[in-house]
């Protein structure tokens, strides 16, 4: 990207030299060379390499709009037109430099991934605590994790009590309770208290280590998509230099060859094609959608597939109580009363989800006193005059195990009050509220023929969701496919074999997402949660929204259409200018000439995309 660059610089400086001296500070009598000389400077340094590089791409028999620029750029040579080919060497240098730097962001991904881990472990060795390395790690050590750090290593608690975020690699919007013996993933987020870690593998061998494997794996995979101009300029290029060879052939003058290619110079595609993308930029920026790679607004209207993450992105992330189950002469508003008032000093991953619904219902909560909670008991206190336990139906015994109602739909917690099995709250992931109406829409308002959810949860509970929003019995016309309990590296498998069947656009929001963000055609990704999230897809939607969302999609295909009106459209006017040059009515100044106007009427219809339209969206935001 650096010598592209260089070249760009040196062909806005020597152009602007060319004008300062020819406009403002050259002498009647200095010599025309003077006045040339900045332009020979930008086409020997700068049209070179560039020109080297587009025969090297001949040759290997790639013809695009690129190869088309450097033909003009030698001929404008030949006719002595300098400043147009130092014009045309700044449109390649500045589009080659802004492509590598689109795949210079796979560094950056992994670099935002590796900078997210600590650098230094708290080791516990006889009996002193040492910050040491990670790769000093090993196997058995004793790592202390202190609260809100993120664990280093992947290992087992051996002291302490806690919960941790593993959400980055799950997908689950739960905190995950930590007792001695529980499970702790390298990445996680640790809550309020201090754990002391076992480890059981080393650093390289990590979980973090291997989603950044399969990171890097996907970079290094990520789709090669042509882009808008190279597909017409494949055409076009071959065409222009076969009407000038003609030209000349049957005409025996080498200057129509020259006013052909003067003519044929495709500055509809190397400027009416960026102008379009840079308005789809910037209107995309004024909807909150923040575009890192131009090329996905040019493909986002190709893909027929839509792969989403479930958690924070077609739900709110958070957990909801759905139902009460109550049991003897127990009622649900007391059941609530009860458990809320003993939850709220608690920090379990449900205790907000029963607090909203307590408070929601208008209950008048108790004091709770004597409140303890055991590592793998649940939750006891006394509210009022009753003994209060809170806890899973795993730490229950078989008679009233059998008591409850069959879990096939998420989380749950069990309500005992006095001994006696009281209620069982359930809770899922709440959908957001215009998910169904958006999935319906997709096919027929974006040809999408096939939608697939895939998520770190449990099957039951990606199930309960796809009820909700629609997707079971299934969407008219649409294929649809649910995939739970998805790893990092499963997601990416499904992306990528998707990928080869057709264009995919992925949406998602955590870590975990990264790697599929990066494999996927389109990579869409929600909020500002994580950078390596941000830095992995084409584009982020700032406020996690599906109507957002809707709206780029309709950005890329208005931008598409508004960009191959201007491109065609110059193009098809170029021919006629070629023809008439090619018949010897239209001289290369002439053909300069019209290229101008012509240019000018592609790029002003181009910045009709900067302009928002009346509506960006196509459907209701409303439940149904």
């Amino acid at each position: 990207m650096t010598l592209q660059l260089g070249i760009a610089l040196l062909a806005v400086v020597g152009m602007l030299v060319h004008c300062l001296l020819r406009f403002a500070f050259m002498p009647a009598d200095w010599p025309l060379w003077a006045l040339q000389a900045p332009l020979w400077v930008v086409l020997g340094l700068g049209g070179t390499p560039l020109v080297w590089g587009l025969l090297r791409k001949a040759l290997r028999r790639e013809f695009g709009s690129d190869l088309l620029a450097g033909i003009s750029i030698l001929t404008s040579v030949v006719l002595q037109e300098y400043l147009a080919g130092a014009f045309v060497v700044l449109m390649l240098s500045g589009g080659e430099a802004l492509e590598a730097y689109a795949v210079g962001r796979a560094s950056a991904v992994l670099d935002a991934l590796a900078k997210r881990m600590p650098n230094l472990a708290h080791l516990q060795k006889d009996g002193q605590m040492l910050d040491a390395t990670l790769e000093q790690i090993q196997v058995g050590d004793r790592v202390v994790v202190f609260p809100h750090e993120i664990s280093p290593v992947d290992g087992v608690v051996v002291e302490g009590r806690g919960s941790m975020d593993e959400s980055y690699l799950t997908g689950e919007p739960y905190r995950n309770e930590k007792i001695v013996g529980s499970e702790v993933m390298s990445g996680a987020i640790n809550g309020d208290s201090s754990l002391t870690v076992q480890a059981t593998a080393l650093a390289k061998d990590s979980r973090h280590a291997k989603i950044m494997e399969v990171m890097r794996d996907s970079e290094e995979r990520r789709p090669q998509m042509r882009r808008l101009g190279d597909q017409l300029g494949a055409w076009y290029t071959p065409l222009a230099v076969t009407l000038a060879l003609l030209a000349w052939v049957f005409s025996g003058e080498p200057r129509r060859f020259l006013a052909v290619l003067v003519v044929a110079t495709p500055c509809p595609l190397l400027i009416a094609i960026p102008v379009a993308i840079i308005g789809a930029i910037s209107l995309s920026a004024r909807r909150g959608i923040i575009v890192r790679d131009p090329s996905v607004l040019e493909q986002v209207d190709n893909c027929r597939t839509i792969i989403l993450d479930k958690t924070g992105t077609i739900t709110c992330g958070r957990a909801v109580l759905t139902s009460v189950a109550t049991f003897e002469s127990f009622d649900e508003g007391q059941c609530l009363g009860l458990a809320a008032s003993l939850e709220r000093y608690s920090r379990h991953p449900l205790a907000q989800a029963i607090s909203r619904a307590a408070q929601e219902k208008g209950l008048v909560l108790e004091e709770a006193q004597e409140i303890r909670e055991a590592p793998g008991k649940g939750m006891v206190g006394r509210v009022g005059e009753s003994e209060v336990v809170l806890t899973g139906r795993k730490k229950l015994e078989a008679p009233m195990v059998e008591q409850l109602p069959p879990n096939d739909h998420g989380l749950e917690a069990v309500l005992l009050v006095d001994g006696k099995l009281a209620a069982a709250f359930s809770f899922h992931d709440e959908p957001r509220a215009d998910t169904r109406n958006f999935l319906e829409h997709l096919h027929i308002n974006h040809r999408i023929q096939k939608l697939m959810v895939v998520s770190g949860d449990r099957e039951e509970e990606v199930r309960f969701l796809a009820k909700q929003v629609g997707l079971i019995p299934g969407l008219p016309n649409v294929v649809t496919e649910l995939h739970a309990g998805q790893t990092p590296e499963q997601k990416v498998a499904l992306v990528r074999a998707e990928t080869l069947l057709g264009s995919t656009l992925y949406i998602g929001d955590g870590i975990n997402d990264a790697p599929a963000l990066a494999a996927a055609t389109v990579g869409l990704a929600l909020g500002q949660a994580s950078d390596v999230t941000t830095e992995a897809a084409g584009a982020v939607v700032l406020d996690s929204s599906l109507k957002r969302v809707d709206e780029f999609m309709h950005i890329g295909r208005r931008m598409k259409t508004i960009a191959l009106q201007s491109a065609i459209g110059g193009m098809v006017l170029s021919v006629v200018g070629m023809l008439a040059a090619a018949a010897g009515w239209l001289p290369p100044l002439g053909g300069a000439i019209a290229q101008e106007v012509i240019d000018l009427v592609a790029v002003l219809n181009a910045l009709r995309m900067a302009y928002t339209p009346a509506s960006l969206s196509d459907y209701s935001e409303k439940t149904g």
